[in-house]
């Protein structure tokens, strides 16, 4: 049943959007991201004299007028000297960011049809990136917060409900999502707090958090 709804879910988002299916799509996608003011050599940093694309490539190769080397846009990435087809990765990134409940490297693996050392790898080259500073401004507008508490259960009490102050066995996790964002929800990561208490939550909370 895991894997007839794994290939179901495939098949829906390749139908959905040719970014999941064409290494070259998503390669013009990640284009109109990371240079959307015009192209710009990774190699020289040369955007005066913009670079020209080559015809006749299988993929979508560019080439500076400045030092006269060739680059894609995925020099500088995450995703350099990988062979790991660039729709995935594209791919990858929408499962894991989209799954509510998180997802692991085995799953990733059967719903990308990729090893699952391949799927570790990408897994974490993914939480890599998304600990870059650019994912670490704050978070504005309409800001979620929620909490839970991790780990065993408490000795003649119940699972549910805030946990006595200095209980070890029970850690308060809070997570932040910003809606309403161009790019679709925002997440801010989510981060296990040192005390139960209402003042270390809500410090927690300002400094990632307009």
């Amino acid at each position: 049943m895991a894997r007839e709804a794994d290939r179901e879910l495939k098949l829906t988002l390749g139908e959905l959007d040719e970014r999941f299916t064409d290494p070259n799509a998503a390669a013009e996608y990640l284009e109109s991201i990371r240079w959307a003011n015009g192209v710009v050599c990774p190699k020289c940093g040369e955007s005066e004299r913009e670079p020209y694309r080559l015809k006749g490539q299988k993929r979508r190769l560019w080439k500076c007028r400045a030092c006269r080397k060739q680059f894609t846009v995925t020099v500088g990435t995450i995703f350099e000297s990988s062979h790991i087809p660039l729709h995935k990765w594209l791919l990858a990134f929408y499962l894991l960011c989209s799954s509510k409940k998180g997802m692991s490297a085995h799953q990733l693996h059967r719903m990308l049809g990729v090893t699952y050392k391949t799927a570790w790898f990408m897994f974490h080259r993914v939480r890599e990136a998304m600990s870059d500073p650019a994912f670490s401004a704050k978070l504005s507008g309409v800001v979620e917060v929620d909490e839970t508490y991790v780990g065993g259960k408490r000795k003649g009490m119940g699972t549910r409900g805030r946990p006595p102050e200095g209980d070890p066995k029970k850690v308060p996790v809070v997570a932040l999502v910003e809606r309403g964002a161009e790019c679709g929800p925002r997440r801010s990561p989510t981060s296990p707090l040192r005390s139960h208490r209402a003042r270390s939550e809500r410090t927690w909370i300002t400094r990632r958090a307009l």
